[in-house]
C-alpha cells in the first residue's frame, strides 16, 4: 500500500490547491518518518570504553578480545565487565603520522598464535612488519618479527595494514607509504598486498615466485593504501577496500598476481585541485574495482558477514568508515559485482576503524575516540 492511499482526502478538498499542498507535505513527512525509522532499527550498543587509537580487534573467545593501540600497547577486554588490560607492549613501534601498531588477527593453523602487522621503527623511518605471539593463560608471549618488510618511506603515511587468512595462508596488505611509483614498483613491498606460510615462508604456487623483477612475496600490486582486507572461505574470495586519492575509494575483488593501477589509473581527483589523478579511471591490463566511492568515505576496514544472527547482513560486505562515519554495507549479485549499498548508524558520529565478526555471527567494533560497540538490531 502506498503512502497516498493510506491518506485519504475528500473530493471537495482536491480541488484546494492549498489543501493539496497539505497533503503533499504530509506524505513526504511520513514517508521520512517511515524510512528513517528503518535505517534507526540497527543500534550500537557501547561495550566499552577508554581504549587509546584502537586499530584491530580479534576475538578469542566468547568472554575476550584481543585490541591493539595504535601507540603500540594489545589489550586484553573481558566482553562481560567492559574492563582492559595491557598485556604487552611491542617494542621498537614507530607511532608516528598514519603509522604505529596496526592489525590484529587469531590464526585458524596454530592453537594460540596470533599475527600482528605494526610499523618497525628502523633508522627513523616506518617499515609494515608482519609479527606473531602466542596468548597462553592470559598472557602474550614468544614475540617475533616474521617479515620486515621493503617498504621503508621518509612520509608517515600509507602503512595499511589488515591481516586475512586462506586455507593455509596468510596476506596482509601495505600502502605505497606516500610515495605514487610505489604502487608499479614491485622491487618494494609497498602498495602490495602479501601472501606467505604460517611460519613465513613464500609460499611455492605464488604469482611471481623466482620473477627477479617482482618481489616473491607479493600477491597482487597498484594498491593506494588497503586497510581493509578480508578472504571469505565460502566463495574462496579475498576482497580488499583501499583509499582513493580525493575521492576515488575502492573495493576490489584480489586475484592473483593482478595490477590494481595505481597510480595509473583511479577514479579519484588531486588534492590541490579538480584535476584527475593518474591516465585513466580504467585501463586495460589493470583490474577495475567492484565498486567506487565518490566523494569519499574514508574506509578503515573489511568483512564479509557470514552468519545466521543477522540473515539481513550475510553474504554482504561491511566497511567501516572513517571519514562519513558509518558502517557501510554492501551487497553482492551472484557475479560478485556491488549492486546495492546502505550506510548504519551515521547518527553515532563515530570514524569507525576495525569491525570484527565472531564465531556465533555476533559484530563488534572500534572507533578512533576509544570505544568498543556492538552492532544490535
Amino acid at each position: 500500500m502506498t503512502l497516498s492511499n493510506t491518506l485519504l482526502l475528500p473530493t471537495s478538498f482536491a480541488s484546494s490547491k492549498t489543501l493539496r499542498l497539505v497533503y503533499f507535505l504530509t506524505s513526504a513527512i511520513m514517508l521520512t518518518t517511515l524510512t528513517t525509522n528503518n535505517a534507526y532499527a540497527w543500534q550500537a550498543k557501547k561495550m566499552a570504553d577508554g581504549l587509546t587509537l584502537p586499530w584491530g580487534v580479534t576475538y578469542i573467545n566468547e568472554s575476550t578480545l584481543l585490541i591493539t593501540e595504535r601507540g603500540g600497547a594489545i589489550k586484553q577486554l573481558n566482553l562481560k565487565t567492559g574492563q582492559h588490560q595491557t598485556l604487552f607492549q611491542v617494542p621498537n613501534v614507530s607511532a608516528k603520522g598514519q603509522g604505529g601498531l596496526l592489525d590484529i588477527a587469531k590464526s585458524p593453523f596454530a592453537e594460540n598464535a596470533v599475527y600482528f602487522t605494526y610499523s618497525k621503527d628502523i633508522n627513523g623511518q616506518g617499515a609494515t612488519t608482519l609479527a606473531s605471539a602466542k596468548y597462553e593463560n592470559g598472557k602474550l608471549n614468544h614475540w617475533q618479527d616474521i617479515l620486515v618488510t621493503q617498504s621503508r618511506s621518509d612520509t608517515g603515511r600509507h602503512f595499511g595494514s589488515r591481516i586475512t587468512f586462506d586455507n593455509n595462508s596468510v596476506y596482509f596488505s601495505i600502502g605505497d607509504r606516500g610515495v605514487r611509483d610505489n604502487g608499479q614498483n614491485t622491487q618494494t613491498h609497498a602498495g602490495s598486498i602479501l601472501r606467505l606460510t604460517p611460519p613465513g615462508q613464500v609460499p611455492s604456487d605464488n604469482p611471481f615466485l623466482n620473477n627477479n623483477k617482482v618481489r616473491n612475496e607479493i600477491w597482487s600490486y597498484g594498491h593506494r593504501n588497503p586497510q581493509g582486507l578480508f578472504f571469505d572461505s565460502q566463495t574462496n574470495q579475498l576482497w580488499s577496500i583501499e583509499h582513493g586519492p580525493r575521492g576515488g575509494d575502492e573495493i576490489n575483488l584480489i586475484k592473483k598476481g593482478a595490477n590494481y593501477g595505481w597510480p595509473i589509473t583511479s577514479h579519484g581527483k588531486e588534492y590541490w585541485g579538480p584535476i584527475s589523478v593518474g591516465e585513466a579511471k580504467e585501463k586495460q591490463g589493470i583490474e577495475s574495482p567492484v565498486k567506487v566511492y565518490v566523494p569519499s568515505i574514508a574506509p578503515g576496514s573489511l568483512v564479509l558477514y557470514r552468519g545466521d544472527k543477522f540473515p539481513e547482513l550475510n553474504g554482504k560486505l561491511l566497511a567501516g568508515a572513517l571519514k562519513l562515519m558509518h558502517i557501510n554495507v554492501v551487497t553482492l549479485n551472484q557475479a560478485g559485482e556491488a549492486v546495492d549499498e546502505q550506510r548504519l548508524l551515521g547518527d553515532l558520529n563515530e570514524r569507525i576503524r576495525d569491525i570484527e565478526t565472531s564465531p556465533a555471527g555476533d559484530i563488534y567494533f572500534v572507533t578512533d575516540s576509544g570505544n568498543l560497540y556492538q552492532l544490535t538490531r
